[in-house]
C-alpha cells in the first residue's frame, strides 16, 4: 500500500508549531517578490501552471485574472482576498492564514500588481480571530519593513473587514456586497464583481490558498508547481480531513491521492471497515458510500468527469457506527438556518425539507416525508437566487443514494439500525411539530 503524498509547499519553512512565519524569515527563506512588469508575464504563466482556483468552484487563476486585467482600466480595479471560509468542516483557509500569512499578502501584491488594482481587501471570517490577527500582524511587519521601498503591490492600500458568520458570506458577489453595503447576502444580478465589484470597479475575488500558490508560482515557474501530480490536474493542494473523533487536520497533498492514502493522515488512522461513508467536499459536497470511494483520486480533472468534485477541500469520514440519516438531518437544518433569506426556494424550500428531515431522523416521520423530500429537491434545483438550494439539495439527494435503505428504514418502519448518533454538523436537533 503506497504512503500518503504529503509534499509541503505552501507549510514548507520553519516548523508549524512555531505559529505565524516572521516577515523576515519569509523574506530569508523565499527572497523578495520578483518584478511582473504589466502582470501579463504572470498571467501567462497562471495558464501555463494550470492552478485552479481553491475557494470551491475551481475556476482556472489566470482566467479569472485575465477578466479583470482587461477591465482594469481608468480608476483601477480592487483584489478581494476571500479568506471567510464559512463551510464548518474547512480549516485550511485560517491554518493557511494563521502559518504562513506573507504568502497570501504576497500572492494579493502580485495580484494588484496584474490587474491594476489600487486597493487590497482582506475579507476574513469573523469567527477565526487568531488568522485575522496574523494577517493584521502581517499586514504591519510589511509596512514597517518596506518603509521607503518600493516593492511589488505597494501602490495598493489594504484594508480588513471581517465576514460574518454565514455560510453564504464566503460566496464572491456576498463578499463584494459585505464590502460596499456591509450586508453579506449574494447578489443575484448582474454584473458580475469582474465587471463592477467593490466601489463599482472590476474586482479580483480570490481564495486565500489560490493567493499562497501564486506566490510560489511567480518565484518558481510553472514548471515547477506541476512537477506533482498523479493525473491530468498537476500541483499540490490543502485538505481539511476529519475522522470520526471529528477533529480536523490540515494537510497538503499531491493531487491525484487516493481517499485510501487520506484515511491514513487522520490523527487516528481510518480504517475502511470502520467507515460506512465519506462526505467529499463539505456541505456542498457529496455522500459517498465507503466501498465505492476509497480508490478515488482527488484530481479535480477525473472527479469531474464523475460528477464529483473537491469542493472545499473536505474529506469527512462518518464511522460505522453513526446513523447517516441524523447526520444528514443536522447538516440539512444547518443549511436551511444559513439561508440568506432572499427567495423562496431558501425560505421554504430548504425549512421544508430540514424539517421533514429531521423528523425522518428521529423516526417521527409522517407518511408523505420521504416522497416530499424527493419531491421538493427536484423543485428547489436550480430555482434559487443563489447556488445555495443548489448545494443544499445536493448533498440531500446523495444521501437518499447513499444511505436510501437506512432512511427507508427511519420512514417505514419507524427505526434506526444506529446507537450511536454522533454528529459532523456542529448544530443540535431540534424538534419540529
Amino acid at each position: 500500500m503506497s504512503q500518503p503524498s504529503l509534499l509541503p509547499r505552501l507549510f514548507a519553512g520553519p516548523a508549524l508549531r512555531g505559529g505565524s512565519e516572521p516577515y523576515a524569515a519569509h523574506v530569508e527563506r523565499l527572497g523578495r517578490l520578483p518584478a511582473i512588469g504589466s502582470g501579463t508575464g504572470l498571467i501567462r504563466e497562471l495558464d501555463a501552471s494550470g492552478l485552479l482556483g481553491r475557494g470551491g468552484a475551481g475556476f482556472p487563476v489566470g482566467r479569472k485574472w485575465r477578466s479583470v486585467a482587461e477591465r482594469g482600466i481608468g480608476p483601477g480595479a480592487v483584489v478581494l482576498v476571500n479568506g471567510a471560509e464559512g463551510e464548518p468542516l474547512s480549516h485550511k483557509d485560517r491554518a493557511l492564514l494563521l502559518l504562513r500569512p506573507h504568502l497570501v499578502l504576497d500572492g494579493a501584491e502580485l495580484a494588484a500588481e496584474a490587474v491594476g488594482a489600487d486597493e487590497i481587501v482582506l475579507y476574513v471570517g469573523e469567527r477565526h480571530e487568531a488568522a485575522a490577527q496574523s494577517l493584521e500582524r502581517a499586514v504591519a511587519e510589511r509596512a514597517k519593513a518596506e518603509h521607503g521601498r518600493r516593492h511589488a503591490g505597494s501602490r495598493a492600500g489594504i484594508r480588513l473587514l471581517l465576514a460574518p458568520d454565514r455560510y453564504v458570506a464566503g460566496e464572491e458577489s456576498a463578499a463584494v456586497h459585505f464590502a460596499n453595503d456591509a450586508d453579506a447576502r449574494p447578489i443575484v444580478t448582474p454584473p458580475r464583481p469582474y465587471e463592477r465589484g467593490v466601489g463599482g470597479l472590476p474586482t479580483l475575488v480570490q481564495n486565500v490558498e489560490s493567493l499562497a500558490y501564486v506566490a510560489l508560482i511567480a518565484r518558481h515557474g510553472s514548471s515547477w508547481y506541476r512537477e506533482p501530480g498523479r493525473g491530468e490536474t498537476r500541483g499540490t493542494t490543502l485538505v481539511t480531513v476529519t475522522g470520526p473523533d471529528g477533529r480536523p487536520l490540515v494537510h497538503e497533498i499531491e493531487l491525484g491521492t487516493t481517499i485510501a492514502e487520506i484515511a491514513r493522515l487522520s490523527e487516528t488512522p481510518v480504517l475502511q471497515d470502520e467507515t460506512q461513508a465519506v462526505l467529499l467536499g463539505g456541505y456542498f459536497g457529496r455522500w459517498l458510500g465507503a466501498g465505492e470511494t476509497w480508490d478515488t483520486a482527488l484530481d479535480p480533472a477525473a472527479m469531474k468527469a464523475s460528477g464529483l468534485s473537491i469542493g472545499a477541500g473536505v474529506v469527512s469520514f462518518l464511522s460505522a457506527r453513526t446513523c447517516p440519516v441524523v447526520a444528514t438531518a443536522r447538516i440539512a437544518d444547518y443549511m436551511a438556518r444559513q439561508s440568506a433569506a432572499q427567495c423562496g426556494p431558501c425560505v421554504f424550500g430548504l425549512r421544508s425539507i430540514a424539517e421533514a428531515m429531521i423528523r425522518i431522523a428521529r423516526v417521527e416521520a409522517r407518511r408523505d416525508d420521504l416522497s416530499n423530500l424527493e419531491r421538493w429537491a427536484a423543485q428547489v434545483r436550480n430555482r434559487g437566487a443563489c447556488r445555495h438550494p443548489d448545494g443544499a439539495v445536493g448533498l440531500l439527494s446523495s444521501a437518499l443514494e447513499t444511505f436510501g435503505s437506512e432512511v427507508s428504514r427511519h420512514q417505514r418502519d419507524r427505526g434506526c439500525s444506529f446507537v450511536e448518533a454522533r454528529t459532523m454538523a456542529p448544530v443540535p436537533l431540534r424538534r419540529v411539530a
